[in-house]
């Protein structure tokens, strides 16, 4: 369990009462508790992790939040129970929480525990987007020395944004430090070995530097494990040139006092793992010695002592991995460690030194085994008392239930009774009213009848008349010169009015009417699969919705080479997190486009209409599921089932009684699945698509001429249709709706194009 500040701080008077802790060291281990705990907020643009001034301790801001153990936070559809706090500083707080989602769903435990930033740190946009570039980052370092990220979410309640992580049990390095003082270097190193394959993981897989390596970032779990925790500072170069030099995504302040590399204030163009192996070595020295080996509070670097235990080879690589220059210390931290246990023997007085100590620290750790032991018989004994208490509360609860339903059973006869009794005495009065309403009911079904014919007969008239006018307006669109012509599979495509290219191919959508929204069954069975209430509710009231205009759709939804020519024509710039061109996984120009909010695909459009001179537009909501049942009323335009082979889709989830298929981690290229009944590829999965419309709560009040529905609802977010390569089965559903901030982008959501044909 992480200790808080004041824990902390009492256990460092305790060593300096003792005399096992100079008042230079107290004073210095004590302004970085204060530090850590009680750091003001940082300016716009700060790192979350960058060390603050030392100035007046500001007041604690983390319980500004106004959290409390029981309460639940988050979205409807993923909410969290706070448990208890585990920490809290300057940068909000962290909690363990139960999370309340489904456990198939999410693939992790049910404990988490949660980064809480406070409102006024994520109050603007940009600070914002910082914690989601954190936890996009941190989600993708998957290593077993490294503390899992699994996502980010806002509670709608406090407008405070957090941090979903692995919940850890267990104490970091510096309450290990504080409780026993100085370790010997074959503990150090054991310790420190799997810090050191988390960092070279980051850097070969992501080229990540962590930038803020020390005790308080290294966790010990009560199982052995060793977790680097906060790579909110993490920093990594972005290729643009010769020499893969580039911007920093930290600030090159980045750090702690003590442990921070002379050149980390100098602006260094890319981030060095030089950083890092500087860190390690002043925690090296620390956790030898008992402190560190420069003085945070001096502007100038002394000469450390040698620690005790150290020989002339060990402390010349020691010394070598806090060289003032980058180029003098070791290439990475595993090397760091490598030259000091190869480094030469120590000599006959040190051995025995150092064998005495080990005999003491052996002795220690038996002494902590004892104790830890005990803790767990005592935690063990505690909780099957508690255990105990609550099974004979659930007894006392149950026997007073038992006798409620005694006392209501007992009632309820008497009340029977009394009701029988009125019963006989209104029974032959009820018999001839149902014999006079029997005889209405005789007269209406033979209106309904007459009714139900006469509209048949009219729906076959009309059909006609629409298959008439159908043709008449095919006849008026494609024969002009100025229309666009289709092949011999009935697909348009415009050409460009200079001639230099042609916008995206198109299928010809009949207009008709069709049920909008799920039946009942179906929501029955995605219940079971695991859909919340809150989404299914979306999905009702089922109405009749008629596509009066006919319309061309996108055939695909626009690919990575169809953007490319629009980037290229107006010099667009991205401004999400995700590269449009390197999402993080093998795209080519034929696959979907990602990394696009909903002002991105408008700016697209506008300059799609304005190269062809036809009026391009996003689909509504009621055109994109006409258009996806293609005529079906079943779940999917395939039927009531769906495998990987028909759509691309996380194969780990089946559907309705299905079979477990292919996750392929990144979306597939165009026209790789079957099309639906009209010609339409990858309705069903690959990316979620943007339509026209604003996010409402369910139907009610909705247009039912298919027009896009923006009045109203979350001005915000905006629909997103389809599923994606990401999501389980049940999400690509033809009636599931979601909604998405329309200034957010990211690595599963594209578009499709709609074109308005004129007609007469």
């Amino acid at each position: 369990m992480m200790q808080t500040a004041i824990d902390k701080l009492r256990e460092l008077l305790a060593l300096h009462e003792d005399g096992l802790l100079s008042r230079q060291e107290f004073d210095s281990r004590k302004n970085a508790i204060l530090d850590a705990a009680y750091a003001p907020p940082q300016a716009e643009g700060a790192s979350a992790s960058a060390p603050a001034a030392v100035a007046a301790p500001a007041p604690l801001r983390g319980t500004e939040i106004g959290l409390m153990a029981g309460q639940e936070v988050g979205p409807f559809e993923r909410r969290y129970r706070l448990e208890r706090l585990i920490a809290h500083g300057g940068m909000g707080q962290v909690w363990q929480a139960t999370d309340l989602a489904t456990q198939a769903e999410l693939g992790h435990s049910a404990q988490v525990a949660l980064k809480i930033l406070p409102p006024q740190l994520t109050q603007h946009t940009a600070h914002a987007r910082l914690l989601i570039e954190e936890a996009a980052r941190a989600r993708q370092l998957a290593h077993e020395h490294i503390v899992r990220v699994y996502d980010w979410a806002q509670d709608p309640a406090t407008s405070s944004y957090f941090i979903i992580m692995e919940c850890l049990e267990g104490e970091d390095l510096d309450s290990l430090l504080a409780r026993e003082g100085r370790l010997g270097l074959a503990r150090t190193l054991a310790l420190l070995r799997p810090v050191a394959a988390a960092l070279d993981h980051a850097w070969e897989r992501h080229h990540l530097v962590h930038r803020d390596i020390k005790p308080a970032n290294v966790f010990l779990t009560h199982d052995g494990e060793v977790k680097l925790l906060d790579f909110g500072i993490a920093a990594r170069a972005r290729g643009s040139g010769a020499g893969g030099k580039g911007a920093l995504e930290a600030p090159a302040s980045s750090g702690t006092a003590g442990y921070r590399a002379p050149e980390a204030g100098q602006g260094q163009e890319a981030p060095a793992r030089g950083l890092d192996v500087h860190a390690v070595a002043a925690m090296v020295y620390r956790m030898l010695s008992g402190r560190l080996p420069f003085d945070p509070g001096q502007a100038e670097r002394g000469t450390p002592a040698r620690p005790e235990g150290l020989n002339e080879g060990q402390w010349a690589a020691l010394q070598a991995g806090f060289a003032p220059s980058a180029a003098e210390r070791p290439g990475s931290v595993a090397e760091l460690l490598d030259r000091l246990e190869q480094a030469t023997g120590p000599s006959e007085d040190e051995q025995r030194a150092q064998s005495d100590a080990a005999q003491a620290a052996r002795a220690a750790g038996e002494a902590e085994t004892r104790r830890r032991a005990q803790e767990a018989a005592a935690r063990k004994r505690i909780e099957a008392e508690a255990r105990a208490a609550a099974q004979a509360a659930v007894d006392r609860q149950r026997r007073e239930q038992e006798k409620l339903v005694r006392l209501a059973a007992e009632e309820a006869r008497r009340v029977r009774k009394e009701e029988l009794r009125r019963q006989l005495a209104e029974r032959r009065a009820e018999e001839a009213e149902k014999t006079r309403q029997e005889a209405e009911q005789a007269q209406r079904k033979l209106a309904q009848a007459k009714a139900a014919a006469a509209y048949l007969a009219q729906q076959q008239r009309a059909r006609a008349e629409q298959a008439a006018r159908s043709q008449a307006e095919l006849e008026v669109m494609l024969p002009t010169p100025a229309s666009p012509v289709a092949d011999l599979e009935g697909i348009l495509r415009d050409r460009f009015l200079d001639g230099e290219g042609k916008g995206p191919e198109l299928v010809l959508l009949p207009t008709g009417r069709f049920q909008m929204g799920s039946p009942d069954h179906e929501r029955k069975i995605a219940m079971e699969a695991g859909s919340q209430k809150g989404w299914l509710a979306r999905e009702l009231p089922q109405h009749w919705v008629g596509i009066e205009k006919p319309v061309a759709m996108g055939r695909y939804p626009v690919t990575v080479g169809e953007w490319r020519v629009f980037v290229r024509a107006t010099g667009w710039r991205q401004s999400g997190e995700v590269n449009w061109e390197a999402p993080g996984f093998p795209q080519t120009d034929a696959h979907p486009v990602v990394g696009v909010n909903w002002y991105d695909a408008l700016e697209y459009l506008r300059w799609l209409s304005d190269a062809t001179g036809r009026n391009y537009r996003l689909p509504s909501e009621a055109e994109w599921e006409y258009a996806c049942r293609a005529g079906t009323r079943t779940a999917f335009s395939f039927g009531d089932s769906i495998s990987t082979e028909q759509a691309n889709y996380d194969g780990n989830f089946t559907w309705n009684g299905g079979v477990r298929g292919e996750y392929r981690r990144g979306t597939t290229p165009a026209g790789m699945f079957p099309p639906n009944p009209w010609g339409l590829f990858d309705m069903h999965g690959n990316v979620w698509e943007w339509v026209q419309d604003v996010v409402h709560d369910n139907y009610e009040g909705a247009p039912l001429d298919g027009s896009a529905w923006e009045e109203g609802g979350d001005q915000a977010r905006r629909i997103l249709r389809g599923g994606s390569w990401l999501y389980n089965p049940r999400y690509l559903r033809s009636a599931l709706r979601n909604g998405f901030s329309s200034a957010l982008s990211n690595d599963i959501v594209g578009f499709r194009v709609v074109r308005e044909l004129m007609v007469g």
